[in-house]
C-alpha cells in the first residue's frame, strides 16, 4: 500500500464504553461535574433529582465520590436498603422512590474511610452501571468528585454521558475553574448542558435583598465566553442545608432549580 493511501486510513480509536447491566434501562444519563471542591456539587445533584421526580420522572444517582461520598446521608439510606446477591446489586431507594447507589450504601461502616489508588476506583464506577440493576429510569443524575481526575475520565469514557451540568460559586476564580471543566468536556465530546452557580446570594429574611456576601457575580459573562448558559443561581439557604443535614433532603419545599426544563435533554 503506497503512503499516500495509508495517510486516507483513519487511525483507530480506543472504545473504553461499558454494557450496562441486563436489569438497567436508563433513558438520560446527567454528569453533575465542578473544577473544584467546596462548591455544593452534591446538594445541586440532589436538587436536580428533586427537580426530576416532582415531574413524575423515574429517578437516580449514581454517587461516583466514591472517597468523599455524602448523596446517603442526604437521602437517608444505608446499607440495610441495599439488595443483590453474588451476581447482581440492586440500588437504594428513599420512602419516595429515588433509587441511589454510592460506596457508602455498601460499606458496615459509613465512617470507615476509603483508601484506594485511582484505578481501583474508577473500576468501582463502571461496576455501578454494570453490576447494579437500576430498573428502568428516566433521568440519572452522576455526582462526581471534582476535578479532572480518574473518576471523571472513567464516566466520560466508559459510561453514555448525555450532557453534563458544572457546578461554580461567584468567586474570581469561576472563569479559569469553569473553563477548565469545558475543555475537559471538550477534550471527550461530552455535551454541556449549562452552569449552575451555587451560593450566589444571601435572601434577608425581613426584607427580602439579595445580599452577594462572597462578591458581585460573573457567571454570565463566563458562560458566555465558554459558549454555554447559565441555568440557575441558588441563594445559601439554610431550610436546605438543615433538612440534609437531618437525612430528609426529599422532603425540601424550597424553589430548587429553576430552568433545568430549558437544557435537559428530552426523553
Amino acid at each position: 500500500m503506497s503512503e499516500e493511501n495509508k495517510e486516507k486510513i483513519p487511525m483507530p480509536q480506543a472504545n473504553f464504553k461499558v454494557d450496562a447491566n441486563p436489569g438497567s434501562h436508563v433513558k438520560k444519563l446527567i454528569g453533575v461535574v465542578s473544577g473544584k471542591g467546596g462548591v455544593g456539587k452534591s446538594s445541586v445533584t440532589g436538587l436536580c433529582a428533586l427537580w426530576s421526580m416532582r415531574r413524575g420522572y423515574k429517578t437516580a444517582i449514581m454517587d461516583c465520590d466514591i472517597t468523599g461520598p455524602s448523596i446517603p446521608k442526604m437521602f437517608h439510606v444505608d446499607s440495610n436498603d441495599v439488595g443483590g446477591n453474588e451476581n447482581v446489586l440492586y440500588p437504594a431507594e428513599t420512602a419516595t422512590g429515588l433509587k441511589i447507589m454510592s460506596m457508602n450504601v455498601l460499606m458496615q461502616d459509613e465512617t470507615q474511610p476509603v483508601v484506594w489508588r485511582g484505578p481501583v476506583v474508577a473500576g468501582v464506577v463502571k461496576q455501578f452501571w454494570t453490576d447494579v440493576a437500576w430498573g428502568d429510569v428516566d433521568y440519572m443524575f452522576v455526582d462526581m468528585p471534582p476535578g479532572t481526575g480518574d473518576v471523571p475520565l472513567t464516566v466520560f469514557q466508559s459510561l453514555p454521558i448525555d450532557g453534563i451540568i458544572i457546578v461554580t460559586t461567584p468567586q474570581d476564580l469561576v472563569s479559569m475553574i469553569v473553563t477548565k471543566a469545558v475543555n475537559m468536556a471538550a477534550m471527550m465530546n461530552i455535551p454541556i448542558l449549562g452552569i449552575v452557580e451555587n451560593m450566589s446570594y444571601v435572601k434577608c429574611p425581613h426584607c427580602g435583598e439579595e445580599l452577594h456576601i462572597f462578591g458581585k457575580s460573573h457567571v454570565e459573562e463566563a458562560a458566555a465566553k465558554v459558549g454555554t448558559v447559565l441555568i440557575d443561581k441558588l441563594p445559601v439557604d439554610p431550610a436546605l442545608t438543615e433538612v440534609m443535614d437531618e437525612g430528609k433532603m426529599e422532603y425540601y419545599d424550597g424553589l430548587g432549580i429553576q430552568g433545568l426544563e430549558k437544557v435537559l435533554p428530552a426523553l
